[in-house]
């Protein structure tokens, strides 16, 4: 049996795979997490991510401030916007790529359901061109 764990954030950060520092919260690495992720993400203004998708792994996002873009689908056709106090699911396996094109830092909290962050992140540079 495992115990209850605190984290602080801003106590870890690191560069992921999608391009964004993201601080390292809930994860099999930290806490020994076995079936879920959750991390705080901060993208700076004029932030963008690199293409890709979570093999396997569906995704929720909760945006506390800011507004972001999000273009999905096999050729990020599909464009969402969303803002404090909304949420977006991606399901698995769902080519997306977020953009932070105002003023202000987006911040938001992010979950999924592969306890290893950074495990099933699959980039997909193909497709960046195609997000102007």
């Amino acid at each position: 049996m495992t115990s209850c764990q605190k984290i602080a954030p801003g106590a870890t950060a690191y560069a992921g795979k999608q391009g964004f520092v993201t601080f390292e919260g809930i994860a099999r690495e930290t806490v020994g997490a076995r079936g879920v992720c959750m991390h705080l993400l901060t993208v700076p203004p004029g932030g963008r991510a690199q293409a890709h998708k979570h093999a396997t792994h569906e995704t929720a996002i909760y945006v506390l401030s800011g507004r972001a873009v999000t273009y999905w689908g096999e050729r990020l056709q599909h464009r969402i916007e969303t803002g404090p106090g909304e949420m977006l699911y991606i399901p698995a396996d769902m080519p997306h790529l977020a953009v932070n094109p105002g003023p202000e830092p987006v911040t938001a909290v992010v979950a999924r359901t592969d306890p290893h962050e950074q495990e099933s992140v699959v980039l997909l540079p193909e497709l960046d061109a195609l997000v102007p």
